[in-house]
């Protein structure tokens, strides 16, 4: 083939995958298109997103994506297929950048990095990154975890913190990595790391779910505040206004409140757990004014509040 014609072939092809571009037209058109909207969920983010006994994905996220559903049936003026796809820490920002899933309804921090890759929904939760041990390894403070093991989950904020802290402090930790936050736990648990890092929220969880829960103590020192959101695809304006909308109109409304109180202050499946997390000043602020910053100074009541 002549050069000119490689040129003119490669410039068609060029036009057409524009048009196919084009045609895609964005998270709304793909879910016109399809009848089906993907939602990301997680098997142990407890109590935001996870399966239950009857192997059924809910959740705090899970209801206010839920909420986000129907607003997009009602823009596109149509019923649509709801398909739960379970992602991990790890693998939950490559499958919403592929277009494998179209919200991401889990515990995912917001924070300026990430919004090079991916778009979040306005603010939905605070929190405070911080230590989980045993009572008996007398740990108060990150300081006391010098020479130790400690663990956190792959994918996570809190890990990449914690391996900079340890190289700031010049702690010496070795820093082991569970494939989920309930693996995290486990080693935690059985002794294979003295202490594991993660949000106040899914610690508090943890230790509320475990066999004995006065053998656990969540460490004072918070490592962090941090905002969590709902992942959506970056360069999606109309996606996206359509999502915040369906937010700021939950968030203002008397049902945000039974909401949180019905994960966060309540009995939830499958072990019927009471969490006893009042809602932070932080989350406070955020539901008044919402906003979807990545910057940490966006949340700056004591992170000692949620508790």
């Amino acid at each position: 083939m002549s050069l000119p014609r490689v040129l003119i072939v490669m410039f068609l092809a060029c036009l057409a995958g524009q048009a196919t571009a084009q045609q895609a037209g964005g998270t709304l058109a793909k879910i016109k298109r399809t009848g089906t909207i993907m939602l990301g969920v997680r098997d142990g983010s407890i109590p935001f997103s996870y399966l239950d006994d009857q192997q059924q994905y809910q959740g705090y996220s899970v209801d206010l994506c839920t909420k986000i559903v129907e607003a997009v049936q009602k823009h596109l003026g149509m019923a649509v297929r709801v398909v739960m796809n379970p992602v991990t820490s790890a693998n939950r920002i490559p499958l919403m950048a592929n277009g494998t899933i179209d919200l991401e309804c889990g515990s995912t921090t917001n924070n300026a990095e990430r919004q090079k890759q991916v778009a979040f929904a306005p603010t939905m939760f605070v929190i405070g990154s911080r230590l989980l041990s045993k009572k008996s390894a007398n740990i108060n403070s990150l300081a006391d975890m010098k020479g130790k093991t400690l663990v956190a989950t792959a994918g996570t904020t809190t890990l990449k913190q914690m391996t900079m802290l340890n190289a700031e402090r010049k702690l010496g930790m070795t820093i082991v990595v569970g494939k989920d936050h309930p693996e995290s736990f486990l080693m935690m648990e059985t002794g294979r790391a003295a202490a594991e890092a993660n949000d106040d929220i899914l610690l508090a969880s943890q230790v509320a779910g475990a066999r004995n829960p006065a053998d656990f103590v969540i460490g004072k020192e918070a490592l962090s505040v941090e905002p969590y959101g709902i992942m959506m695809r970056r360069g999606d304006p109309a996606f996206k206004a359509v999502v915040d909308a369906a937010l700021v109109q939950v968030y203002q409304s008397a049902e945000f409140e039974q909401i949180y109180r019905k994960w966060f202050q309540s009995p939830i499946p499958p072990k019927s757990i009471n969490l006893n997390f009042p809602m932070s000043a932080q989350l406070k602020a955020v539901i008044a004014k919402p906003t979807d910053s990545p910057d940490p100074a966006a949340y700056s009541a004591s992170p000692a509040a949620a508790r």
